[in-house]
């Protein structure tokens, strides 16, 4: 038992007691949530009167701060956050790598008299900018070497926060990044203009039902998926060290074919881990109030209370960071992957997005009648013509080389994008496209279940089944985003799904305002006409079937929707002259900004799947084969002996099972070679998009047919000799 594996097995025992300090007590949610937040309590204890409300003016309704303002912000931050013990403060970024960045600087100054003093200061500059090297970040040309200027700008709509850790306390600002140019070279702030013009369009047509609507804030609440496991065993396994999944594995006996594991009890070691992770993210003021056990063995799901949509994006990101942090203190690792094991669920991150007025209205609610709610009919309908105008778009927003492997079964909607709406909308808007507007409202009829259980009480029935197949299902009051994966950041997919419903909305408005102006109809019956011209326009995007059928790719193909697998493929909508035409008329992106966040991402697939094609030949060379090789020797030695002694049925059987392994040994040699000669290949392509297309469909087929030999090997190699740890041990093991 010297090998790799069986060590790894050895330290489970060790690391299943690193279950960290966890306090007897449990205090209340409500005492500890936002402890750690520089939130409105905060703000009133460590603000003078007039900066707390003119900050709030800021977060509020988007007024700019002045300097003096800023100064005195400045001020009462740094006083709020050195009485936690605060010594270093951060701009938190989203660069365009996909995760968050930081640079801390200290809030001690040195005395520049010689007197070897100091003093803590955090000016009013230093709180609205910084300055990274923006050279050093992906920027899709937009940035090089010799202009490498960029700045980090405070975000005030997103609250401040100290992170603890183990070494130190630091105040996190989260802030928007830009090149010297003024270009966006993160994620937030293509979403923070995407969520305005949102604002401004969903305004304008609340005010044709609601004079007194100001405000719509776009809402967000998600759903993180994720697998738990060992750090002994995860370390053991260099495929997912360095790719977060297993490029190995033949399939363990016991799945999730039971349904077993699904809801079920949680283990204590992870319940132990869940508990320290919530803990740190509720002082953080992120509403996490869900934990479970997922489908798949060794996966498991959080989930907050719905927030407005830029801060639950912080929060994603800051929550997928600490449950990482906090797992290590319990020998445990995160696997974030979409697909860090084959033949089992993946992981998602499902978008759970809705609207909603500054009067609390929900514009997603439909209401005891929606067949006479024309105001969550414009909605509803507006946002389906969007989806229909622009599904290749959407699915170029969640196109990574993760997402897949997972898009397609196992609760993961296809490729093809399309909506859910349930039978009962379904029948609403076939009967509103003939007839228009129900005059007559009728109390709705709420149906009930009786189980005939007298101790058991009846229940509500909601109207409509769920669909956990659709990418885009309508689920109640809000659309749940599913195809969105889970070590992705949200905010590139919901950018575009708020610019392409706030285009959408533009154009409902100007269509029934021109009607209106025209005098060619009340404005009622205008509503009414486009939006039943839109119904007819963009029906084909509506499926309330089964997602994963046949019947339904060949549905979708008559019916024109796109079936983009791969993300080269998919990304091409993302650089479209229409996709442009939208980004640059709504001032989300510039046209230059479109291509470098193209090439950014044709370039992240490209890195991301040549690791892997290094990775397979790597562990194909020094684990994979000689582990083989080991058990041939160990046959051969058998043969010998059973050869002396005259067994030689017993002896041609163990030849032939050499002759078997020595066939996938020399067929995984040969396809390694291959592979390398066809990546090599793609990098003499012209430009980053035929490179990668090249590998999408020349060197990715290759590890499948190098997996499905090394998955033989491993049902024939002594278990003793196999070096990688197994499925089994991997997702059952704690």
């Amino acid at each position: 038992m010297t090998n790799i594996r069986y060590q790894a097995l050895e330290k489970v025992k060790t690391n299943a007691l690193k279950n960290g300090e966890l306090k007897k007590e449990q205090k209340k949610i409500s005492e500890t949530f936002g402890q750690n937040v520089f939130n409105v309590s905060a703000m009133k204890e460590y603000l003078s009167e007039n900066t707390f409300l003119d900050l709030l003016s800021a977060i509020k309704h988007g007024s700019k701060i002045d300097f003096k303002t800023s100064e005195n912000v400045a001020k009462g931050m740094k006083k709020w956050a050195m009485d936690k013990g605060v010594t270093h403060f951060t701009h938190w970024f989203q660069p365009l790598t996909g995760s968050t960045a930081e640079k801390h600087d200290a809030f001690y100054k040195p005395s520049m008299n010689g007197d070897g003093q100091g003093v803590e200061s955090l000016s009013g500059s230093e709180l609205i900018q910084r300055e990274p090297d923006a050279s050093s970040f992906p920027s899709g040309g937009l940035r090089n070497t010799a202009e490498a200027r960029g700045y980090t700008i405070w975000d005030p709509s997103s609250p401040a926060f100290v992170l603890e850790t183990e070494t130190g306390k630091t105040l996190y600002i989260p802030s928007v990044f830009v090149s010297w140019t003024g270009e966006s070279l993160d994620t937030k702030t293509p979403l923070l203009k995407s969520d305005e013009l949102l604002n401004n369009a969903a305004t304008a047509v609340c005010r044709y039902f609601d004079s007194t609507v100001h405000h719509v804030v776009t809402t967000l609440g998600w759903e993180q998926e994720y697998f738990i496991v060992d750090e002994s065993l995860y370390t053991a396994r260099p495929d997912l060290v360095l790719t977060g999944r297993t490029l190995f594995g033949s399939a363990s006996a016991k799945g999730q074919q039971l349904e077993d594991h699904y809801f079920a009890s949680i283990p204590e070691r992870v319940h132990a881990y869940i508990i320290d992770f919530e803990r740190e993210a509720l002082k953080l003021g992120i509403p996490v109030l869900t934990r479970h056990n997922e489908v798949a063995p060794g996966q498991y799901e959080c989930a907050p209370m719905f927030e407005e949509l830029n801060v639950s994006v912080d929060h994603n990101l800051l929550v997928m960071d600490l449950m990482e942090r906090v797992a290590k203190r319990h020998g445990l690792r995160i696997l974030l992957h979409e697909k860090p094991f084959a033949g089992i669920n993946g992981s998602g991150k499902h978008n759970n997005w809705s609207m909603a007025t500054d009067k609390g209205k929900n514009l997603l609610s439909p209401g005891s009648d929606p067949a006479t709610n024309l105001q969550f009919l414009t909605f509803f309908i507006n946002i389906i013509k969007a989806i229909h105008s622009y599904e290749e778009l959407l699915r170029a927003g969640i196109a990574t080389p993760g997402n897949d492997h997972r898009l397609g079964a196992n609760e993961a909607p296809p490729a093809i994008i399309s909506v859910f709406t349930g039978k009962q909308i379904e029948e609403i808007l076939k009967k509103f496209k003939k007839s228009g507007l129900t005059k007559e409202s009728k109390k709705a009829e709420h149906k009930m279940l009786d189980l005939n259980i007298p101790k058991i009480p009846s229940i509500l029935v909601d109207a409509t089944d769920r669909n956990r197949t659709s990418p885009f299902p309508f689920t109640g009051n809000k659309f749940e985003f599913r195809a969105v994966g889970s070590s992705a950041n949200c905010a590139p997919a919901l950018t575009i799904l708020n610019t392409i419903v706030a285009h959408q909305l533009i154009e409902f408005k100007s269509a029934v305002d021109k009607l209106v102006s025209g005098g060619k109809k009340k404005r009622e019956d205008a509503i009414v006409s486009v939006l039943q011209k839109y119904i007819t326009e963009s029906e084909n995007i509506i499926f309330n079937g089964n997602n994963y059928s046949e019947e339904w790719e060949k549905e979708a193909k008559k019916r024109g929707l796109s079936n983009n697998k791969q993300t080269p493929e998919a990304l091409k909508a993302f650089v479209s002259d229409k996709a442009i035409k939208l980004f640059e008329a709504h001032k989300i992106f510039s046209k230059r900004e479109v291509h470098a966040r193209y090439h950014i991402l044709l370039e992240n697939y490209i890195k991301v799947v040549e690791i892997e094609a290094l990775m397979i030949g790597e562990l194909s060379n020094t684990h994979i084969i000689p582990a083989g090789y080991d058990y041939v020797h160990k046959l051969g030695e058998n043969y010998d002996n059973l050869k002396e002694t005259g067994l030689t049925n017993h002896a041609n059987s163990i030849k032939k099972q050499v002759d078997e392994i020595c066939t996938r040994i020399n067929s995984i040699k040969t396809d390694v070679e291959k592979m390398n000669v066809e990546l090599a290949k793609a990098h003499k392509k012209h430009n980053a998009a035929e490179t990668a297309q090249a590998i999408a469909q020349h060197v990715k087929p290759y590890f499948t047919t190098i997996r499905n030999h090394a998955d033989d090997l491993e049902q024939m190699v002594d278990d003793h000799v196999w070096r990688l740890p197994k499925y089994r041990e991997l997702l059952f093991v704690r």
